[in-house]
Parts: C-alpha cells; structure tokens; sequence
C-alpha cells in the first residue's frame, strides 16, 4: 500500500479553502497539467456524495474519481471509481482552523498498483505535483 501525506497552512479560512477544493474543476491547480471535469452531479449538490470527475494527464488514459463522503468545512473522502492502474485508492481532505484565522488542509491519498513497482512511481510522481499544486494556490 502506498500513502501520500501533506498537511499544508494557508492563510485564508476553512470555508474558503473547503468551498474551492471541493468543486471538481478548481482541482485542476492542484493536479495541473491535469484536465478535471465534473460528469456527474453529486445526490445533495454539484460536487457532493456521489458527484464523479474525470480527470485526464498527460497521455494517460482518462479515469474517474466518485466523492464518497462530505462534512462541510471539515472533510472530502473519494476514491478512483473507473479506469485507472491504481486499486484500493482512497483520498481524505480534511480541513481544520490553525488558530491565526487562517487553515490548514490534511491530505492523505492511500493506493495499489495494479502492476508491480507502479505503486512507488506514482507515489513519488503525484505526492511532488500536489505538493508544487498547493503551494501556487491562492484565493
């Protein structure tokens, strides 16, 4: 099992920083030079439980995250729901106060390869590229 962990400070509110990392398009700083569209709506709101995104990178073949679980201002969960080389992946934002009125975001993505030594190689790939992602964002 591979793990990804960030935990990350920035100076604008939770609210702030939940209400723009939970729409599926606004991913796509984090994970650039992926492309993310939301294709299908979530059961209570646009990007809520159930709401999937496709996200393509590069030459890689296009593959689907579903949100499977929300608490505002606090929590994301999802998971790869089609087309991917990764099994067993789960992502969890979570989202709390640092004290300055500021935020900070806990990021955990946990996966498999589906091929030996993928695990590793993405691993190292996507935990630099969403690392380089938050450090640009600004709101």
């Amino acid at each position: 099992m591979q793990r990804i962990e960030i935990t990350k400070t920035f100076p604008f509110s939770v609210d702030k920083l939940f209400d723009f990392l939970s729409d599926h398009e606004n991913l796509e700083v984090i994970f650039a030079p992926a492309k993310i569209k939301r294709v299908k709506p979530g059961i209570d709101s646009p990007n809520g439980v159930g709401s999937t995104r496709r996200m393509r990178i590069l030459i890689a073949p296009p593959f689907e995250e579903t949100v499977t679980k929300v608490v505002p201002n606090e929590l994301i969960e999802y998971k790869i729901s089609k087309g991917s080389p990764l099994k067993n992946h789960k992502g969890t934002m979570r989202f709390s106060e640092n004290g300055n009125g500021g935020s900070q975001l806990h990021y955990v993505i946990e996966f498999e390869g589906k091929l030996p030594l993928l695990g590793p190689v993405v691993k190292a790939g996507l935990g630099q590229a969403i690392s380089r992602g938050l450090n640009k964002l600004k709101l």
